[in-house]
């Protein structure tokens, strides 16, 4: 019994030293395996990728100004410690970044801030490509005013008034007797006010979400916003029009946050601008949706508007936060009056994508697209091409197509404002 008692005593020590040197996978050190920095002067991001769910605290530090992310259990990888070699100079937010070890199982980053911020961190489980992400997000302290900052730029455009002509010389007194009356100076002219109508333009997709990707290689993102750009250009060169981008380089905005934009800035239309995949190669053309009230017009739509409302899952939003807008029930009267005006829209620009390309379906469908549920902007989303298709993907990365592409949804909105002038309640700018 004694030889069975130390037996039992041996292997319990043997346990016991086995549970002190061998931790629990769930509690082994954890690795961030891939870090980006998406600046933008909307707000920069920082995503952090790990294979397990970061345990994080976040803090601010004042003068100077520095946010102190603190990761729990994560130890050094390559990947963090380059992560200082990814804050641009362009940067708005983000002075310099530098990563360590701060003590015993906490990872200690810290960012030096160019002015205070307002930040929020959260956590995105895994999709698409990616793992688990800890996502930070730096916003300016106080939000610029989007319709502010439009007209201050109409005012920059504004020719300067030219110098104030020399006075003319003194005239000696007439020698008549009779002396006339001059005549009264005339009025002060006022600054002539033209009525411009504004076009926000949203290039799909961004940042942590690359949309579709082409067989070779082309990511949805970047040809959206290179479409809308030249798009802009064009608008901006037309009397009577202006055009405001959701979105200016590569970063994500929540569909809610574009659709926020075009409220803010009192826009007349919306158009949101992507680049189509499809699981067959062969599938072609360009197509043109609006907002449904009940069902899709097709099992495709459906289908493409889901896909479409998933972006903000890649993209990376704060599921936390509810949005007023895109967790309303349509607004009855004038969601109906703003589709009907979005179905009008939408031929005309379907048309004039009838003349460089092929049409996947003849007439403007409609799908529950979350991005296009402002209640009194008229919104169309323009699927210019398959970026799935080969041929179409070559089209896309072609500078005249992007051209033609881009003239041709202008021409459609110029159509449209031929028939549908722009409402007299919208925003005044001097010429």
């Amino acid at each position: 019994m004694a030889a069975i008692g130390a037996g039992l005593v041996a292997l319990a020590k043997a346990f016991a030293l086995a549970a002190i040197f061998t931790v629990s996978p769930a509690h082994a050190a954890d690795q961030i395996v891939s870090t980006r920095i998406w600046p933008a002067k909307d707000y920069t991001r920082v995503t952090l990728e790990s294979r397990n769910p970061i345990r994080y605290s976040l803090f601010t530090v004042n003068n100077p100004e520095r946010l102190v992310l603190d990761l729990e259990g994560v130890e050094m990888s390559a990947a963090l410690a380059d992560l200082n070699n990814k804050v641009t100079p362009g940067d708005p937010y983000i002075d310099k970044l530098r990563a360590g070890l701060n003590r015993p199982g906490i990872t200690r980053v810290v960012l030096d801030l160019k002015a205070p911020v307002k930040a929020q961190a959260f956590l995105l489980k895994p999709v698409a490509d990616y793992g688990h992400r800890l996502v930070l997000d730096i916003y300016p302290a106080v939000a610029p005013d989007p319709l502010l900052a439009l007209l201050q730029d109409e005012a920059a455009k504004k020719p300067a008034s030219p110098p104030p002509a020399p006075a003319a010389p003194a005239q000696p007194p007439p020698t008549e007797s009779l002396v006339l009356k001059p005549s009264l100076p005339p009025p002060p002219l006022r600054d002539s006010v033209a009525r411009l109508a504004t076009i926000v333009i949203d290039p799909g997709h961004g940042g942590e979400d690359p949309g579709a990707r082409g067989r070779g290689g082309t990511n949805e993102k970047d040809v959206t916003l290179i479409v809308a750009k030249r798009l802009k250009a064009m608008i901006d060169q037309e009397p009577g029009l202006r055009a405001v981008l959701t979105r200016d380089a590569d970063y994500y905005l929540s569909l809610a946050a574009r659709v926020e934009k075009a409220r803010k800035v009192k826009a007349d239309l919306f158009v949101s601008i992507h680049a189509d995949a499809f699981v067959k190669p062969h599938a072609r053309g360009s197509s043109v949706f609006a907002l449904s009230e009940r069902r899709a017009t097709s099992e495709a739509a459906r289908w493409l508007a889901k896909k479409e409302n998933e972006a903000d899952l890649i993209g990376g939003v704060n599921l936390d936060v509810k949005d007023r807008y895109l967790a309303q029930t349509l607004l009855d009267l004038s969601q109906t009056a703003t589709i009907s005006d979005s179905l009008k829209f939408g031929r005309h620009v379907l048309n004039e994508l009838g003349a460089i390309n092929t049409l996947h379906k003849p007439q403007v469908e409609q799908a529950s697209f979350a991005v296009l549920k402002s209640p009194d902007v008229p919104s169309i989303l323009v699927e210019t091409a398959f970026i799935s298709n080969p041929d179409e993907e070559k089209r896309l990365n072609d500078d005249a197509y992007q051209e033609k592409l881009a003239r041709a949804i202008l021409n459609g909105i110029k159509r449209y404002f031929a028939k549908n002038p722009p409402r007299p309640q919208g925003p005044l700018a001097l010429n």
